[in-house]
């Protein structure tokens, strides 16, 4: 999302500017062109060099110095396909608000066309004052996008809103901000399930699988970054929810089918990569089932409501993807649960190759489709996987939407 984006990074004089080095560092390895516009208060804490190094192009801090541009604020503001102000003290966010243009950072902020962002970074109490506060929903009216701070121990020794967020925040910021300009799937109402569902057996024991919801929290964010409104309803799972999406946690299949079902009438396009159990325990015991001597424990399991069912049977306008997970016969199962569930589309995996099981970082899929085709990809991490299929559903949804 990132690559060939060209960042205009504005620095001011805070000391979270340690922080902005590894962010000029990471928004290259994401394939941005970064430039550099520094503060002369922001150059005491890190040297113009340092993030010439770091962005491979020379940095702006002077209105004085001779640099490879002709009219340099101008050039810079018409170069950047977005502005980002990163640490954003008080003091430039009175500038911005009040229109000054006594510095290059300034300068270039106010004859730039580009989306500008901001990521204020300051004391607690400065944060909080009036006047900033006021110069913040005076840009944000004006169209500046605002990160807001984190809470947490300050440089200064106090705690609260101030600190500037981690640079996978930032980078998280940026690609959603991109996403909800031109994503492709902008506007779409897009709802994942993933993981596996838990069916106690008593209080400290449960039957499940051992899906670790990978493949489904990929594709949620892939769908987010690409500009859709994502719900993701999820088992339990070791993974960290994906930034700016809604996030549903369930455990048992029971849970997970009430959560679809109330989401689903606003939904436009269904992918249900959840591994949820089939079947449950007929009686959960309310303490702790205790050894008694017995050599075995016998449980009686009584079948779960099948949630993609149920979605195939209400399915209106939506664009439905179940996903089958098998160990033998992978396309005959397959096409036998795309026509009985009534999907539009299919993502099979046999879970017994090297590259495709359950917590594997990559995976091995076919895609069925509603009229028959059947197309392999070849091994591929499951963000790539997730990519891919969303292409593929737009493709075949704009031809149920003629």
């Amino acid at each position: 999302m990132l690559q060939d984006k060209k960042i205009l990074l504005g620095v001011s004089g805070g000391i979270a500017i340690y922080k902005v080095v590894d962010l000029v560092s990471k928004l290259r390895k994401e394939g941005a062109q970064v430039k550099v516009v520094m503060t002369e208060h922001a150059a005491k804490f890190v040297t113009p060099l340092l993030f010439a190094e770091i962005s491979g192009n020379p940095v702006a801090a002077s209105m004085w110095d001779r640099t490879d541009y002709q009219v340099e604020h101008i050039a810079l503001a018409g170069w950047a396909d977005l502005v980002l102000v990163a640490p954003a003290t008080a003091n430039i966010l009175a500038k911005m608000a009040g229109g000054l243009a006594d510095d290059m950072l300034s300068t270039v902020l106010l004859a730039t066309k580009a989306p500008v962002l901001v990521c204020p970074a300051m004391n607690k109490d400065m944060y909080a004052h009036a006047a900033t506060q006021a110069n913040l929903k005076t840009l944000v009216s004006r169209g500046v996008t605002v990160l807001e701070p984190e809470e947490g121990p300050l440089a200064c020794g106090v705690s609260g809103p101030g600190r500037l967020p981690e640079v996978p925040e930032i980078i998280a910021f940026l690609k959603h901000f991109l996403a909800l300009q031109k994503g492709d799937l902008l506007g779409l109402r897009v709802l994942v399930t993933a993981g596996g569902t838990r069916e106690p057996i008593d209080p400290v024991r449960y039957v499940g699988n051992r899906s670790s919801g990978k493949m489904g929290y990929a594709i949620a964010q892939a769908a987010a970054w690409r500009g859709a409104q994502v719900t993701l309803i999820t088992g339990p799972s070791a993974l960290m929810p994906p930034p700016y999406v809604k996030v549903v946690k369930v455990e048992t299949t029971e849970q997970m089918k009430t959560a679809c079902l109330e989401a689903y009438p606003e939904t436009d396009i269904v992918i249900k990569a959840a591994a949820v159990a089939d079947y449950k325990p007929r009686d959960v015991a309310e303490q702790k089932i205790k050894k008694m001597g017995s050599e075995s424990l016998t449980l009686i399991l009584d079948k779960n409501p099948d949630i993609l069912q149920l979605l195939g049977q209400q399915k209106q306008f939506q664009f439905l993807v179940g996903f089958a997970a098998e160990t033998q016969n992978l396309l005959e199962n397959a096409k036998a649960k795309l026509q009985k569930k009534n999907l539009d589309m299919l993502v099979a995996n046999d879970v017994t190759l090297a590259g495709a099981g359950f917590g594997s970082e990559t995976n091995i899929v076919k895609l069925l489709y509603a009229d028959g085709r059947v197309e392999a990809l070849a091994q591929m991490d499951k963000t790539q996987v997730a990519e891919e299929l969303l292409n593929r559903i737009l493709t075949e949804r704009q031809k149920t939407q003629v």
